[in-house]
């Protein structure tokens, strides 16, 4: 039986003087792939900044449990090293910073959060070499200063790359389909699925359907004004395709 890796309960968050979240309530089981549609503003990216730690986000009421701990208690780099990764959906561009010395700066700063040594050097070429071949990344783009000139589709290739380096247990992709041809989608889709596993869950948040024909979701959610108003299976995500947002509005407002 599947056990739950994320809980939210009752989650109220504000920015300034705005309450995004109004009560989320979200169980995310083991190995599950679930989808967080909704229109812009419904609060969808907000969730994912506060699971991540992003700081100017108010949580006021509610509690958010990782394995059953805490993770408000937790600093970013706390809940990074507890298995948290956060996938962009505009990955920044870090001139000067090669590729490879920032994905070994990232796995020995979480290994050493956990206790554990540094990588050798061997060690870590070996990690990226068998990630890359996972991943189908070619070694020249290993080679480049972190995002800078990438394609989109390689951002976002890069982003899979550091998820599979550092194994987490908890995956939010934030609108990881944001700028990407129907090419690169399937591309990028692909490298997502193979890192699938029953001991790793992920959040994939989303305004379109399409995504979810290549990442298919075991559980679909619909967020409206602040809290999640509809959870089926992935029969919704073609429902909110077919008639848009606007009944679910209405029984939010209900």
């Amino acid at each position: 039986m599947s056990t739950p890796l994320l809980e939210i309960k009752n989650l109220h968050v504000r920015v300034e003087d705005n309450e995004i979240l109004k009560g989320v309530n979200l169980t995310l089981n083991r190995g599950e792939v679930h989808a967080i549609m909704g229109r812009n503003g419904s609060g969808k990216s907000t969730l994912s900044y506060v699971l991540a730690g992003k700081e100017d986000y108010e949580v006021t009421e509610g509690e958010i449990l990782l394995d059953g701990e805490n993770l408000l208690e937790m600093e970013a780099d706390e809940r990074a090293a507890a298995g948290v990764f956060l996938a962009f959906q505009y990955p920044i561009e870090i001139p000067g910073v090669a590729t490879m010395t920032f994905l070994k700066a990232a796995m020995n700063a979480q290994r050493k959060a956990r206790g554990e040594g540094e990588l050798s050097t061997p060690d870590f070429m070996r990690a990226v070499k068998e990630a890359a071949g996972l991943l189908e990344i070619k070694q020249d783009m290993l080679k480049r200063p972190l995002n800078v000139g990438f394609s989109g589709g390689e951002k976002k290739r890069a982003e899979i790359l550091q998820m599979a380096l550092l194994a987490p247990k908890l995956c939010i992709l934030d609108e990881t389909d944001s700028g990407l041809d129907i090419d690169a989608l399937k591309v990028v889709s692909e490298g997502v699925n193979k890192l699938r596993s029953p001991e790793r869950s992920m959040l994939v948040i989303t305004h379109y359907q399409r995504l979810l024909n290549y990442i298919v979701p075991d559980v679909v959610h619909v967020f409206s004004a602040g809290r999640v108003v509809e959870t089926g299976d992935k029969s919704l995500a073609l429902e909110l395709e077919a008639k848009g947002y606007a009944d679910f509005d209405e029984s939010n407002a209900a």
